[in-house]
């Protein structure tokens, strides 16, 4: 064998080699690969069974703790545009509260409810995920150069104008 010939094979299985290492890398990622939605962007692709990041306010007035002998609530997590119904059995973060951005890791089932496994609540009053502040520029609810965002519970309805800052 020549040495050209040497040169390109050693050159060959380099290449194969990279290219196997490479795709189990991608594999082993996609497996742990967790996506960040809005409730919006959850309405409109429906059901999947993967496992995602939900990411909102908690809307005013829908927090329902439960009763039974077990920890958890009932809750739903809006963008201004759209609103998810979450039920999560565990205990709740301490900063949990209506109004207040919440990232929730689950899965949408079937029937249209969000199936979470963890809750997150951001410490800051002013914590807004980037979602939710570019559904409310995009539905026109609040323009930054207008002042502040306007607080969650002008959220409770779709399609309902903000207040005076928006």
């Amino acid at each position: 064998m020549t040495r050209k010939k040497r040169r390109l094979l050693v050159l060959l299985v380099c290449g194969v080699g990279l290219c196997s290492a490479t795709a189990l890398i991608l594999s082993a990622f996609s497996d742990n690969l967790v996506f960040f939605v809005s409730p919006s962007d959850l309405a409109k692709s429906g059901p999947n069974g993967r496992q995602v990041r939900l990411g909102g306010l908690v809307e005013q007035g829908t927090v329902e703790k439960s009763t039974g002998g077990h920890a958890g609530a009932q809750f739903k997590v809006t963008d201004g545009n759209a609103s998810v119904e979450v039920v999560y059995k565990g205990i709740l973060p301490d900063l949990f509260r209506e109004g207040q951005g919440v990232v929730v890791l689950g899965v949408e089932q079937p029937n249209g409810e969000f199936r979470a496994s963890e809750v997150l609540a951001k410490h800051d009053a002013t914590y807004m995920p980037k979602e939710v502040v570019d559904a409310l520029k995009k539905s026109g609810r609040w323009n930054p150069a207008a002042g502040p965002p306007p607080p969650a519970s002008t959220w409770n309805l779709p399609g309902k104008p903000a207040g005076p800052s928006g």
